[in-house]
Protein backbone atom coordinates (compact mmCIF):
# COMPACT_ATOMS: atom_id res chain seq x y z
CA UNK A 1 0.00 0.00 0.00
CA UNK A 2 1.53 3.28 -1.09
CA UNK A 3 -0.29 5.48 1.46
CA UNK A 4 0.74 3.77 4.71
CA UNK A 5 -0.94 6.61 6.63
CA UNK A 6 -4.31 5.32 5.34
CA UNK A 7 -3.70 1.63 5.98
CA UNK A 8 -5.93 -0.17 8.48
CA UNK A 9 -3.90 -2.78 10.34
CA UNK A 10 -6.37 -3.73 13.08
CA UNK A 11 -8.31 -6.90 12.26
CA UNK A 12 -11.17 -5.65 14.47
CA UNK A 13 -11.41 -2.42 12.46
CA UNK A 14 -11.36 -4.33 9.16
CA UNK A 15 -14.14 -6.62 10.40
CA UNK A 16 -16.17 -3.63 11.59
CA UNK A 17 -16.09 -2.25 8.03
CA UNK A 18 -17.25 -5.63 6.68
CA UNK A 19 -20.02 -5.87 9.26
CA UNK A 20 -21.25 -2.33 8.54
CA UNK A 21 -21.33 -2.64 4.74
CA UNK A 22 -24.38 -3.44 2.61
CA UNK A 23 -22.66 -4.55 -0.60
CA UNK A 24 -19.68 -6.72 -1.46
CA UNK A 25 -18.26 -6.46 -4.97
CA UNK A 26 -16.94 -9.82 -6.10
CA UNK A 27 -14.32 -9.90 -8.84
CA UNK A 28 -13.69 -12.97 -10.99
CA UNK A 29 -11.80 -13.76 -14.19
CA UNK A 30 -12.61 -16.03 -17.11
CA UNK A 31 -11.25 -16.39 -20.63
CA UNK A 32 -13.11 -13.20 -21.61
CA UNK A 33 -11.45 -11.13 -18.88
CA UNK A 34 -12.46 -9.62 -15.55
CA UNK A 35 -16.05 -9.68 -14.30
CA UNK A 36 -17.33 -7.95 -11.15
CA UNK A 37 -20.73 -8.08 -9.49
CA UNK A 38 -22.23 -6.32 -6.45
CA UNK A 39 -23.76 -8.84 -4.05
CA UNK A 40 -25.58 -9.11 -0.75
CA UNK A 41 -23.45 -11.07 1.69
CA UNK A 42 -22.77 -12.27 5.19
CA UNK A 43 -19.49 -12.64 7.07
CA UNK A 44 -18.39 -15.10 9.71
CA UNK A 45 -15.09 -16.68 10.76
CA UNK A 46 -12.97 -15.33 7.92
CA UNK A 47 -15.46 -16.29 5.21
CA UNK A 48 -17.95 -14.34 3.10
CA UNK A 49 -21.27 -16.00 2.23
CA UNK A 50 -23.36 -15.36 -0.89
CA UNK A 51 -26.53 -16.68 -2.52
CA UNK A 52 -27.61 -16.48 -6.13
CA UNK A 53 -29.78 -17.97 -8.85
CA UNK A 54 -28.95 -21.42 -10.17
CA UNK A 55 -27.48 -20.17 -13.42
CA UNK A 56 -25.61 -17.20 -14.81
CA UNK A 57 -22.21 -15.90 -15.77
CA UNK A 58 -21.00 -15.64 -12.17
CA UNK A 59 -21.58 -19.35 -11.58
CA UNK A 60 -20.09 -20.29 -14.94
CA UNK A 61 -16.90 -18.44 -14.01
CA UNK A 62 -16.70 -19.79 -10.44
CA UNK A 63 -17.05 -23.37 -11.65
CA UNK A 64 -13.95 -22.88 -13.81
CA UNK A 65 -11.91 -20.55 -11.60
CA UNK A 66 -12.47 -20.40 -7.83
CA UNK A 67 -9.98 -17.55 -7.29
CA UNK A 68 -11.73 -14.27 -6.46
CA UNK A 69 -11.09 -10.76 -5.27
CA UNK A 70 -13.59 -8.75 -3.23
CA UNK A 71 -14.08 -5.11 -2.30
CA UNK A 72 -16.26 -3.62 0.44
CA UNK A 73 -16.59 0.06 1.33
CA UNK A 74 -18.46 2.25 3.82
CA UNK A 75 -18.60 5.71 5.39
CA UNK A 76 -18.59 7.69 2.15
CA UNK A 77 -18.54 11.46 2.44
CA UNK A 78 -17.68 14.00 -0.24
CA UNK A 79 -15.20 16.65 0.87
CA UNK A 80 -15.87 19.88 -1.02
CA UNK A 81 -13.47 22.72 -1.72
CA UNK A 82 -13.39 25.98 -3.62
CA UNK A 83 -10.76 24.45 -5.93
CA UNK A 84 -11.67 21.48 -8.10
CA UNK A 85 -8.45 19.58 -7.40
CA UNK A 86 -8.96 19.89 -3.64
CA UNK A 87 -12.22 17.92 -3.64
CA UNK A 88 -11.98 14.47 -2.12
CA UNK A 89 -13.80 11.58 -0.51
CA UNK A 90 -13.80 10.18 2.99
CA UNK A 91 -14.21 6.39 3.09
CA UNK A 92 -13.25 3.08 4.65
CA UNK A 93 -12.62 0.04 2.48
CA UNK A 94 -11.49 -3.57 2.51
CA UNK A 95 -9.98 -5.48 -0.38
CA UNK A 96 -9.26 -9.18 -0.17
CA UNK A 97 -8.54 -12.41 -1.99
CA UNK A 98 -9.74 -15.95 -1.57
CA UNK A 99 -11.30 -19.06 -3.04
CA UNK A 100 -14.98 -19.68 -3.66
CA UNK A 101 -16.48 -22.97 -2.48
CA UNK A 102 -19.99 -24.17 -3.24
CA UNK A 103 -22.08 -25.26 -0.27
CA UNK A 104 -24.21 -28.27 -1.15
CA UNK A 105 -25.71 -29.90 1.94
CA UNK A 106 -29.04 -28.57 3.18
CA UNK A 107 -28.05 -27.74 6.77
CA UNK A 108 -24.92 -25.87 5.71
CA UNK A 109 -26.94 -23.94 3.13
CA UNK A 110 -29.47 -22.96 5.81
CA UNK A 111 -26.65 -21.86 8.10
CA UNK A 112 -25.13 -19.73 5.32
CA UNK A 113 -28.48 -18.12 4.53
CA UNK A 114 -28.85 -17.39 8.23
CA UNK A 115 -25.45 -15.67 8.25
CA UNK A 116 -26.48 -13.52 5.27
CA UNK A 117 -29.85 -12.59 6.81
CA UNK A 118 -28.28 -11.84 10.20
CA UNK A 119 -25.84 -9.45 8.52
CA UNK A 120 -28.73 -7.22 7.42
CA UNK A 121 -31.27 -7.77 10.16
CA UNK A 122 -29.43 -8.83 13.30
CA UNK A 123 -32.07 -11.57 13.60
CA UNK A 124 -32.31 -15.32 13.16
CA UNK A 125 -34.61 -16.98 10.62
CA UNK A 126 -35.92 -20.41 9.72
CA UNK A 127 -35.70 -21.56 6.09
CA UNK A 128 -37.95 -24.03 4.32
CA UNK A 129 -36.20 -26.69 2.26
CA UNK A 130 -38.05 -25.72 -0.92
CA UNK A 131 -36.72 -22.15 -0.57
CA UNK A 132 -33.18 -23.34 0.05
CA UNK A 133 -33.27 -25.71 -2.92
CA UNK A 134 -34.04 -22.76 -5.24
CA UNK A 135 -30.72 -20.99 -4.62
CA UNK A 136 -27.02 -21.65 -4.96
CA UNK A 137 -24.92 -20.86 -1.91
CA UNK A 138 -21.20 -20.29 -1.98
CA UNK A 139 -18.64 -18.92 0.40
CA UNK A 140 -15.31 -17.26 -0.11
CA UNK A 141 -12.65 -18.45 2.28
CA UNK A 142 -10.54 -15.35 2.75
CA UNK A 143 -6.80 -15.81 2.28
CA UNK A 144 -5.82 -12.17 2.76
CA UNK A 145 -7.39 -8.75 3.12
CA UNK A 146 -6.30 -5.20 3.74
CA UNK A 147 -8.10 -2.13 4.93
CA UNK A 148 -7.77 1.52 3.96
CA UNK A 149 -9.40 4.74 5.14
CA UNK A 150 -9.40 8.42 4.49
CA UNK A 151 -10.94 10.46 7.27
Amino acid sequence: MIRKDREIISRDEIESIINKAFVCRLGMVDENGPYIVPLSFGYRENSLYFHCAKEGRKLDILKKNRRVCFEIDTDHEIVESEKACKWGMKYKSVIGFGNALFIEDMESKKTALGIIMHHYSGRSFEFEEKEVKRVVIFKVEIESMTGKKKE
